[in-house]
């Protein structure tokens, strides 16, 4: 599932990004540049890069300077993983590497990358992860920091521009490894490829049909929501939330209400995480978001999923989805479903007059294995594909929705290929200064928000109120993190 549209800002980008363009065009050659872009907390770890073999003796940049090496990388099955692949030939090409690469589909790619940092042999190289899960695999040494790598000059293309990776998604994979300090602080773990933010994707037509416009407030959407009940015929509903027993749905549309209610759900107490899900800000917006559901939510709720959920808003049964921005271009895009060309997307709705509007997210990046033989080359891999370059490519040219770089949110083809798309462009200027990972970073982080998943299941079916439910989840939860030190 970072920043800033300052007008220097933009003039700065758009000249860095004609200087990059000019330099690819006038040479084939490797260099002390990143390839330019075609028109299409706590200290930092004592871990050090690879020195399979030297840097150049003179301290300067060459993307061929580990020519002749094999990397292994392991993907997840994902536009952005495409993407790799289809420029991987290029990349090749430029620094002599050879990569071997093997794709999973998600819903056995996490068991199978565990598995193999497990194994602590070196393969892969470089895998695809979700942040979420560095919080597992960076206190259990899985994962190679990398601010040593982007600090060494001989390393690091100068073009590589951090500074350009907004900073609410850049933030996300950096974590000083104390459980309960927030994201954003100590070491960087992972590089992102792309990211969602949660926000609302709505059907135009079933909108237009009682003369309303997209809601501004979460009581307007549930108001909304119950009378779009039936828009389009038998089964059509108002708003598609997840409802599994799963960390999944609590991460999407539920927590990004959540956070902007005020509510938290961890505290550090004399030393110790403490649950806060039963705080009087947590059991108010959950109470409304049950209220959503069992009044605008589909029949057979705690069965949605992503797919679900987004297939829902395609087919025109849901009039509304409070979930991925994404699903605006997935099935708003030419051909891609039913109600494609019917779809606007609209920032999340408010809590609460007056706040920033923001969203929680979700961010694919990619990390480097901590047990890798061959850091330095799996190194220029990861800068490669999310570089300037890449990240343009895959965003005009492929389906890297959304882009990690600021420079891309100021192309203008990338401009008019999201154009298509109503209110999606607007929507991202609304809430990016106010997207981030909203959950604090604690390794029994999957345990935990899957029960907290199971309570959001019992009080939209009725087996238990808010306050009882949410004050037993908070009890459970303490339980089980009880054993973690934030000292």
């Amino acid at each position: 599932m970072k920043k800033r549209y300052a007008m220097k800002t933009i003039v700065l980008l758009v000249v860095t990004a004609l200087l990059v363009f000019t330099a690819a065009c006038s040479s084939g050659k490797s260099g002390g540049s990143e390839p330019g872009a075609t028109a299409s907390g706590s200290p930092e770890s004592s871990q050090t890069p690879g020195s399979e073999s030297a840097s150049p003796a003179n301290g300067s940049f060459d993307w061929k300077q580990y020519s002749g090496q094999e990397i292994d990388v392991l993907l997840n099955q994902h536009p952005y993983a495409e993407a790799i692949i289809a420029r991987l030939p290029e990349f090749e090409k430029l620094t002599g590497i050879k990569v071997k690469y093997s794709i999973t589909p998600e819903e056995n790619y996490f068991d199978k990358l565990t598995t193999a940092l497990n194994a602590r042999n070196g393969n892969p190289d470089v895998f695809m992860t979700g942040s979420y899960q560095l919080w597992e695999y960076a206190p259990a040494e899985y994962v190679q920091e990398l601010d040593s790598f982007l600090k060494d000059p001989s390393k690091t293309s100068p073009d590589y521009d951090l500074n350009d990776i907004y900073k609410g998604i850049l933030d996300g994979d950096r974590w000083d490894l104390v459980p309960g300090h927030p994201v954003g602080t100590g070491s960087l773990w992972a590089l992102p490829l792309g990211f969602e933010t949660n926000v609302l994707v709505y059907n135009k037509r079933a909108l237009d049909s009682i003369g309303a416009q997209p809601p501004k407030t979460f009581d307007e959407l549930i108001a909304l929501g119950e009378k779009l009940n039936g828009w389009n015929g038998d089964g059509s509903y108002g708003v598609a939330v997840r409802g599994t027993r799963s960390w999944a749905t609590i991460h999407p549309g539920y927590m990004t209400a959540f956070s902007m209610s005020g509510a938290k759900d961890f505290e550090i107490q004399d030393g110790k995480l403490v649950s806060k899900v039963d705080s009087p800000e947590a059991i108010e917006i959950t109470k409304k978001f049950a209220e959503l559901v069992k009044k605008a939510g589909p029949k057979d709720w705690t069965n949605y999923t992503w797919y679900q959920a987004s297939s829902d808003l395609g087919a025109g049964k849901a009039a509304i989805a409070f979930d991925a921005d994404i699903f605006a271009i997935f099935q708003g895009s030419k051909g891609a479903s039913k109600e494609a060309g019917n779809l606007g997307t609209a920032p999340p709705p408010i809590v609460k007059e007056g706040q920033a509007v923001g969203a929680n997210e979700w961010i694919w990046s990619i990390a480097m294995n901590n047990a890798s033989k061959k850091k330095d080359a799996a190194w220029l891999f990861m800068q490669y594909f999310t570089g300037k370059e890449h990240t343009l490519w895959g965003a005009t040219q492929a389906s890297v929705f959304n882009p990690i770089r600021a420079s891309v949110w100021e192309n203008p083809d990338f401009l008019k290929r999201i154009a298509e798309f109503p209110g999606y462009e607007d929507t991202f200027k609304a809430i990016i200064d106010n997207t981030s990972i909203k959950f604090t970073p604690q390794p029994e982080f999957f345990n935990t928000t899957t029960e907290w998943a199971a309570a959001l299941q019992d009080i939209v079916t009725g087996k238990s109120d808010a306050e009882t439910r949410m004050k037993q989840l908070a009890k459970d939860i303490n339980k089980r993190v009880e054993r973690i030190r934030t000292e």
